[in-house]
């Protein structure tokens, strides 16, 4: 069994930030449905995929960077 605790921790921060915006989308998304209705929860939905966007293509960027990196300095 191995002790790698830098991978243990970026596991555990890969976890809650997932758990996080899941439960952001699932309890926000669920008290628009229950005060507004279907349509104003879809489009409560639309509004924080497109929030999110531009983090997840800064996210990627970053990871392409990282990949890049990791190659040369092999």
């Amino acid at each position: 069994m191995s002790r790698d605790l830098q991978k243990y921790a970026r596991q555990t921060n890969v976890r809650l930030v997932f758990g996080g915006i899941l439960l952001i989308f699932i309890v926000g998304i669920g008290l628009i449905y229950g005060f507004y209705g279907g349509r104003a929860a879809l489009t409560g939905l639309l509004c924080m995929v497109l929030g999110l966007a531009p983090l997840v293509m800064i996210w990627f960027a970053l990871w392409i960077l990282d990949l890049l990196v990791r190659r040369t300095n092999q």
